[in-house]
């Protein structure tokens, strides 16, 4: 018994060697917002085992503060938590949409002591606490001028920041959310000017100016252009009874928001609508618009196609050119090669076959030649008598 014991001490012993009272790595950090803005507080503790990480609010000064504690999806599910617990605790929180009531005193809570949430218990380990404040405050008028730009050739842009406290620690404009280089500035000026000479649909879009406060404000002029639509390719090749495809993509601001599709006969558009049979397919997205016409014919679907797109402002287009082949197309060029073949063996053949009968009377001719040299054998014959008879 006395041995068991004994046992026990010593694991105990090594338990509270091991264990770990919980500690801060990081804190959350205050911060000042806009309304409608939001807000993320992190904090990351240690110890062992790894604590549990809790956030709560805090409402009023000491001895009268109240605690509430947050939970992921408090406040209309403005309020999301992430947490991991792996090598130590993580935590943050994240609040969006901010309102001037959200403006006070955020608060970290990390414990390990095994009754820390225990009612009935008092726990050994205090919890241990971070403190970060959030401050929302109404966002500061900035004045556009003008407020929005249409379809015109240039424009200025300005925007006064008025009725602010804000220390102004310099500024800029974006396009499109990226940054304008050449519009940074140092100067701690309440207005600033974007000149645009010329207006295409490239330079078309969301302007907004930023100031360089704490934390940062900014407006938005949108700066509206005709749509900008062109061919993918204005010219498009098919065989007959596949599939013909042609594609139109917009650019510019604002996007299109209807799309039209015709093919042009006899000098006028006939609108092709989509969905009426099986021959015509239209897919459109608000910056491209693909028409497809199935079961190609040569007859009928060889021509000019037209897209259109029409924003607010008014509608621009562009034509492609369908040309629909045979499906005996790709069999020409082997038929060529068949038919040079063709005639390379009937010349060389008409040539061997007139060939033959030169042959024929060289073979004589070479005939001919031993005759004459039995002719001279003889000769000599004849001469070798007669020197004998002397």
């Amino acid at each position: 018994m006395k041995i068991l014991w004994a046992v026990g001490a010593l694991l105990l012993s090594c338990w509270q060697a091991s264990a770990s009272t919980a500690g801060f790595i990081k804190s959350p950090l205050s911060q000042m917002k806009l309304v409608s803005d939001s807000a993320e507080l992190h904090c990351e503790v240690i110890g062992n085992p790894i604590p549990e990480v809790q956030w709560w609010f805090v409402v009023g000064e000491e001895p009268n503060e109240t605690f509430t504690q947050l939970f992921d999806g408090a406040r209309d599910d403005r309020v999301q938590i992430n947490a991991t617990y792996i090598s130590h605790g993580t935590s943050t929180i994240h609040l969006t949409s901010l309102t001037l009531d959200d403006s006070g005193t955020y608060e970290c809570r990390a414990s390990n002591d095994p009754d820390r949430n225990d009612l009935k218990k008092t726990p050994k380990i205090k919890w241990i606490r971070s403190q970060a404040n959030i401050i929302v405050i109404e966002t500061p008028n900035i004045i556009p001028e003008p407020s929005e730009v249409s379809n015109q050739t240039s424009a200025v842009l300005r925007c006064n920041l008025t009725e602010s406290n804000l220390p102004i620690k310099g500024s800029h404009w974006l396009h499109n959310g990226k940054i304008i280089e050449d519009s940074k500035s140092t100067e701690p000026s309440a207005s600033i000017v974007l000149s645009l000479e010329k207006i295409t649909h490239s330079s078309g879009g969301k302007y907004e100016c930023v100031f360089l406060t704490d934390p940062e404000v900014k407006q938005t002029i949108e700066v509206k252009t005709l749509p900008h639509v062109g061919a993918y390719k204005h010219s498009e090749h098919a065989n007959e009874q596949d599939k013909g495809v042609m594609v139109c993509n917009s650019h510019g601001y604002p996007l299109p928001t209807d799309w039209t599709w015709f093919k042009e006969e006899d000098g006028s558009q006939k609108p092709i609508i989509n969905g009426t049979t099986d021959k015509y397919e239209i897919k459109s997205t608000p910056n491209k618009t693909t028409l497809t016409i199935n079961d190609l014919s040569i007859e009928k679907d060889i021509g000019d196609y037209v897209c259109s797109g029409t924003n607010e402002l008014g509608t621009s287009s562009d034509k492609i050119h369908l040309r629909v082949r045979s499906r005996l197309a790709a069999l020409w060029p082997f038929l060529g090669i068949v038919a040079e073949v063709i005639i390379l063996v009937t010349i060389i053949f008409i040539y061997e076959k007139r060939r033959k009968p030169d042959e024929i009377t060289d073979d004589d001719d070479s005939g001919s030649a031993p005759l004459k040299s039995n002719s001279n054998a003889n000769h000599k014959d004849k001469n070798v008598r007669q020197r004998n008879s002397n």
